[in-house]
C-alpha cells in the first residue's frame, strides 16, 4: 500500500475514539450552552460557532484531513521544485502558526473583555487546539518526535489535544452552571 492519503478511519485506536468522543461531548456541552447562555453579547452565535467547530474537528480527527493537507503541500513542493528546501518552509510555517497563536492569545483579553469568563475559557481552549492542530499538520519531524513522547505512558500529543478539548468543555460547563443558577 502507498503512503498517500485515502478516505478511511485515520486513528482507529482506543485513544483516537476517546478523542472523538471528547470532541462530541464538548460539542454537546457547547450546544447546551448555546440554548441556555444569555450573558453578554451574542452568546447564541458564539456557542453555535464553537459547537460546529468541535464537530468538524471530531470528523477531522478520524478522517485525518491534516494528512491530506500535508500530502497536497508535499506534492506541490515537489512539482514546483522547492521540496529540497521544505525544512525551511516548515520552520516558517510553524513560526507563523506560533505567531498567530501568540497574537490571538494577546488579543483575547481585548476581544473578549465584554464576554463572560465562560466564553473566555472556551476561546482559550480553541486557540490552544488551533495551535496544536496546525503545528501537527506541518509534519515537521522534530515536532512529530516531541509530540510522540510519553509521560506516565500517555503520549504528549494526546494530552495536548484532549487538554484543549477539556478547556473548551470547561467553559461550556461554567456557562451552563451560571445559567442554571439564574433560574
Amino acid at each position: 500500500m502507498d503512503d498517500r492519503w485515502h478516505p478511511q478511519i485515520g486513528d482507529p485506536t482506543a485513544i483516537g475514539w476517546i478523542t472523538v468522543l471528547a470532541y462530541a461531548g464538548a460539542a454537546l456541552l457547547c450546544a447546551a450552552a448555546q440554548r441556555r447562555d444569555r450573558d453578554g453579547p451574542a452568546p447564541r452565535f458564539f456557542w453555535l460557532a464553537v459547537t460546529l467547530l468541535l464537530v468538524l474537528l471530531g470528523i477531522n480527527k478520524q478522517l485525518d484531513l491534516q494528512s491530506l493537507l500535508t500530502q497536497v503541500m508535499r506534492d506541490r513542493a515537489k512539482s514546483h521544485g522547492w521540496y529540497e528546501q521544505r525544512r525551511e518552509y516548515q520552520a516558517l510555517f510553524i513560526s507563523a502558526i506560533a505567531a498567530i497563536g501568540a497574537l490571538l492569545s494577546a488579543a483575547l483579553p481585548y476581544v473578549m473583555r465584554r464576554q463572560p469568563g465562560a466564553r473566555n475559557i472556551a476561546l482559550a481552549g480553541l486557540v490552544f487546539l488551533y495551535c496544536f492542530i496546525l503545528v501537527r499538520a506541518s509534519s515537521f519531524h522534530h515536532v512529530d518526535w516531541a509530540l510522540s513522547q510519553t509521560i506516565f505512558c500517555v503520549r504528549l500529543n494526546w494530552m495536548i489535544e484532549i487538554g484543549g478539548i477539556v478547556i473548551v468543555a470547561a467553559g461550556a460547563i461554567l456557562a451552563l452552571r451560571r445559567a442554571h443558577r439564574r433560574r
